[in-house]
């Protein structure tokens, strides 16, 4: 396997994965996957989702040898949680 190298700082990975997810993916899998990942392609937009990552990425590698995939859990403000805490989006 193939060692993928991400081409931007940590920062504007965040950033350009954000803008993406709320600009054009965010509308079209929020309803009826809450919970669910989505894997987005920084540079072209591309999501795939799924219920884990590895499934997610792997889809997205497939049609996109090399993605730089930006990983969000549909409807919580991050993909792992660590406590007791929730971590759903306050509507």
């Amino acid at each position: 396997m193939a060692v993928r190298q991400p081409r931007y700082s940590k920062e504007e990975f965040a950033r350009r994965g954000d803008e993406i997810y709320e600009t054009q993916v965010r509308q079209q899998v929020e309803e009826g996957n809450h919970g669910k990942i989505v894997a987005i392609d920084i540079e072209t937009g591309a999501f795939e989702v799924a219920d884990d990552i590895l499934p997610a990425t792997d889809r997205l590698f497939e049609r996109l040898p090399d993605a730089q995939p930006w990983i969000v859990r549909i409807g919580h403000r991050a993909v792992h949680r660590f406590g007791a805490r929730s971590l759903k989006k306050s509507s």
